[in-house]
């Protein structure tokens, strides 16, 4: 079962996506919060595998929660993974919230089947949520690019080309067929790949690349 708490500041709006939540057999809401404070008391007692956080909200706002909620040492190596809810697609807050950790965005008004599949694949860590309009945010909101770290210089000839592909926000399957690799290489490679460069999953390899101009 995937432990979910949903943080927004609109009790309409978190009502509509628990009901959601709350039909899927896998799925199950275990706390809600109307803004970050609140949030915060909430996840640190009911311990979700995955939080929904709007953006703006009163009192506390998702940056700041988002931001304090990952820095919180009580959940050891394993935070809840973060998906930030946000009103437009290319949102400057959105970028900023995925550097912080944050795992992903969705649109408050995405289809339920897609935010269902979103909180099932950011509990696997296995996939970025909507690849391609994180390269686009992050292309419009980057920062001038940084110097890469020693630590990309470890990847091997085969790891580099798989990282510029995982980039560019391929998925793992689209990336076999581009190297004639199984669809179990290329995930080992990724694995390694988010291992050297201590990246949490492939929203953090996107923001990595664009940050370094590796893009």
């Amino acid at each position: 079962m995937i432990r979910v708490v949903l943080i927004d500041d609109q009790a309409l709006f978190r009502a509509g996506i628990g009901m959601v939540i709350d039909s899927q057999p896998d799925l199950e809401v275990v706390g809600e919060a109307g803004d970050g404070v609140e949030g915060l008391r909430v996840v640190r007692a009911a311990r979700p595998d995955v939080v929904l956080m709007d953006i703006r909200m009163p009192v506390m706002d998702g940056l700041t929660a988002t931001a304090e909620l990952l820095a919180d040492s009580s959940f050891g190596d394993a935070p809840p993974r973060v998906v930030m809810l946000t009103t437009f697609d290319l949102d400057e807050a959105a970028a900023h919230a995925i550097r912080q950790g944050a795992s992903g965005f969705l649109l408050k008004d995405a289809d339920p089947e897609f935010l269902l599949a979103a909180i099932r694949t950011v509990h696997a860590g296995s996939s970025v949520i909507a690849a391609a309009a994180t390269r686009e945010l992050f292309a419009q909101f980057a920062a001038p690019p940084k110097e890469a770290p020693a630590s990309f210089a470890s990847l091997t000839d085969r790891e580099r080309d798989i990282f510029a592909l995982a980039a560019r926000g391929l998925s793992n399957a689209e990336i076999a067929g581009r190297e004639y690799l199984s669809e179990a290489t290329v995930k080992t490679h990724i694995s390694r790949i988010l291992a050297k460069l201590a990246l949490r999953d492939r929203v953090q390899l996107v923001v990595f690349a664009f940050e370094h101009g590796l893009t």
